[in-house]
């Protein structure tokens, strides 16, 4: 299949609330870059990468606009303002992305370990299929609790993952996915699940486990030491 350019969006705009910190989890800095530089770092040289954007709050649009023309500066780059919630501010980024884009990546901010052979990995299977999602199979049992927590139900784990990003996407399909939302007033959890509710196909591409999301302090404490260690 011919290479198609890809375009690359970022949310940004979570804050930092569960790390107990005021600034926003892609800001805080680990080993003197913010998380969100080390994220991106991850992209720089992807085949095809044609275009970045990243959704962020307004305090820090001119600081990320900055960040983007200095790591990709043969690309096209925005940082536009982000949303109420995650699907907003993907919505916004949309916006920016140009029409000879042919797939669309989602990766979060605060994911800065995804490697270079998975987002190709992930790349190949959507360019195929329509769309892909790094995922990793489920290591622990997992309960479906009702309202009281009691457990109602203990699903096969042989046919459970968890879900990671990069998520891609064909781009008419992406957009077609977030129009359908939209129209329907529905809220997905991932992008792959707007995709799932209009009937449309995505496969998963197992990654690792390094590919995790800072969310916790001890994620935090984690990433440093892995950051450290790779120099």
């Amino acid at each position: 299949m011919e290479k198609q350019q890809l375009a690359l969006i970022i949310p940004a705009a979570g804050k930092g609330e569960r790390l107990g910190n005021q600034v926003p989890k892609p800001y805080l800095k680990i080993a003197g870059k913010s998380i969100l530089e080390h994220t991106l770092t991850r992209f720089k040289g992807v085949s095809g990468l044609g275009e970045v954007i990243v959704s962020t709050s307004e305090e820090y649009l001119l600081q990320t606009g900055e960040l983007l023309k200095e790591l990709f500066p043969d690309i096209a780059t925005h940082a536009v303002p982000g949303g109420r919630e995650r699907q907003d501010s993907i919505k916004n980024a949309l916006g920016k992305i140009s029409g000879k884009t042919g797939l669309i990546a989602v990766h979060d901010a605060v994911r800065p370990f995804v490697s270079r052979n998975d987002i190709e990995k992930c790349i190949k299977q959507a360019s195929r299929w329509g769309g892909a999602v790094l995922a990793v199979p489920a290591k622990d049992t997992i309960k479906v609790a009702g309202t009281d927590l009691e457990i109602v139900k203990t699903p096969d784990r042989n046919t459970l993952w968890q879900a990671q990003t990069p998520q891609i996407f064909w781009a008419a399909l992406f957009r077609e996915a977030y129009q359908y939302a939209e129209v329907n007033r529905f809220h997905g959890s991932d992008d792959a699940s707007l995709i799932e509710k209009m009937g449309g196909k995505v496969v998963l591409v197992e990654g690792s486990a390094k590919n995790f999301k800072i969310t916790y302090p001890l994620d935090l404490q984690i990433a440093d030491f892995l950051i450290q260690k790779e120099g």
